[in-house]
């Protein structure tokens, strides 16, 4: 299977692609502005006595930002859609099995990480939509 065939965007109508462009816009958004401290001090945002390796918080830290913008435009969105979801399978796995938090609550929780998981799953399946980078790439 060539790359480009795994990169196209499957094809939807008008207002279906609206609504995922709707989403897009905010998940990114919201992306960038988890990712942007994050992104400033990729190796160690989470402090120095972090359990968890500065590698994978780099590849988190990047996998937000980079990825909001990815969403925003709708470009190279199933391998960003696969960063998101490896990093909010993690985040989900953390809360919800490490530290215990409930599925939701007044402090912390895990039920944001697992929309965003949902969601990302979403669009690694169906898409970013017509309204694209990736459509005026990589249409048919």
């Amino acid at each position: 299977m060539n790359i480009k065939k795994l990169l196209a965007p499957y094809p939807l109508p008008l207002i279906p692609s609206f609504s995922l462009l709707f989403v897009r816009l905010i998940m990114g958004s919201a992306f960038i502005l988890h990712g942007l401290p994050k992104i400033q001090a990729p190796f160690n945002w989470m402090g120095p006595d972090a359990a968890i390796p500065g590698f994978l918080l780099f590849l988190a830290a990047v996998s937000e930002f980079f990825g909001g913008i990815g969403l925003i435009l709708g470009f190279l969105t199933p391998l960003v859609s696969l960063g998101l979801i490896c990093t909010m399978g993690f985040a989900t796995y953390f809360h919800a099995v490490i530290n215990g938090d409930p599925f939701v609550g007044q402090g912390a929780s895990y039920e944001l990480a697992l929309v965003y998981l949902g969601l990302s799953v979403m669009f690694l399946i169906i898409g970013p939509g017509m309204h694209s980078v990736d459509r005026a790439i990589f249409k048919k």
